[in-house]
């Protein structure tokens, strides 16, 4: 067993507008609910007796088929969502067909996940562990650049800086738990279709490894443009699909040309740092831009450009620095003036 730190910060619920898949039955879900935070008594600087709000935590305990797996240390705010994105990013699981159900039991601190056909090579795939850099989770199953060469994101995907600008003012404006506590980091997603980019889901979190798990989650219920970590080529209009096409799509997806242009207008956004695993993570959901208000590491820019990920950090107000992949940010430098 592996005992990993999380805290899943969610504002009461996941805002979003896109809507389930109708392609295929979603798992199971429970959608338990537990209290997401406690009064406590405190002392403040003027030495006054003081009642202040702090989030829950509970153990989460993982069981893959009765099999236990791992402690989630968690706030409880959309633990399915969290668990279901955990396997994804630890590559446990490639496809959301595996899972049958997820079944959140508060009163034990437990989550059951039931496959449909089990875990090929269980052992194998978490026998090896790398600890890495993230807060809140600090170890992954398996190699940490295990197939990253596979990941092909799509090609066209393109953002304008008049969206930046929009999408950075945003996440500037929204009223949030790091406004009014700290200590948290914050992630979201957003689809760059039109000229104001719309935010899809916003998750804030203690960790910003939770947040993309819990996002991850999120997307192979509701979308299936970010499932992918390699896109086939679609055959030209009128043409015979060869017979291994979608075979090349890790995961469920949409069928023909739609999911790549989906795809491509997709940004995902983060207060923390662009460490290797963040760029992983986010390209294993298929998304070919990244936003960061901090900055990024030596090995995160070199997996961004192996990929050809758009890794854009330090951005606040009107600047940024684009580190990989620029001709994804359609430059309007009259705009930084």
């Amino acid at each position: 067993m592996v005992m990993v730190m999380v805290m899943v910060m969610v504002r009461g619920r996941i805002d979003h507008h896109w809507q389930p898949r109708l392609d295929m039955s979603p798992p199971f879900f429970t959608q338990a609910h537990a209290p997401l935070t406690c009064e406590v008594s405190a002392i403040n600087e003027f030495g006054e007796h003081i009642s202040v709000s702090i989030p829950a935590e509970r153990a989460l305990t993982v069981y893959v088929d009765k099999r236990e797996l791992v402690t989630l240390m968690t706030l409880g705010a959309h633990p399915e969502l969290l668990v279901l994105g955990y396997l994804r990013n630890q590559r446990l699981v490639s496809s959301i067909d595996e899972i049958e159900s997820i079944t959140v039991d508060w009163e034990v601190g437990s989550a059951a996940v039931k496959t449909r056909h089990g875990i090929a090579d269980m052992d194998e795939k978490t026998a090896k562990r790398v600890v890495t850099t993230g807060c809140g989770q600090g170890s992954v199953f398996g190699g940490l650049m295990d197939e990253v060469d596979q990941i092909k994101l799509p090609p066209a995907a393109v953002m304008t800086q008049s969206q930046l600008y929009a999408l950075v003012n945003t996440i500037r404006v929204k009223e949030t738990t790091y406004k009014s506590a700290g200590s948290v980091h914050a992630c979201a997603l957003f689809d760059t279709t039109g000229s104001a980019p719309e935010m899809l889901i916003f998750v804030e979190d203690v960790g910003r490894h939770n947040a993309i798990d819990t996002i991850a989650g999120w997307m192979w219920i509701h979308m299936a443009p970010t499932l992918p970590t390699a896109w086939g080529s679609p055959p030209p209009e009128g043409a015979a699909a060869p017979a291994d096409w979608q075979s090349q799509i890790r995961g469920p997806c949409l069928k023909g040309e739609d999911a790549p242009s989906q795809a491509a207008s997709l940004v995902f956004y983060t207060t923390g740092r662009l460490t290797s695993e963040m760029v992983i993570k986010s390209a294993q959901m298929g998304v070919p831009i990244v936003v960061s208000r901090s900055g990024i590491t030596q090995m995160g820019h070199q997996v961004a450009q192996s990929v050809g990920l758009c890794a854009i950090g330090r951005a606040t107000n009107k600047r940024f620095v684009c580190y990989t992949s620029t001709q994804r940010l359609v430059l309007q430098p009259g705009l930084a003036a």
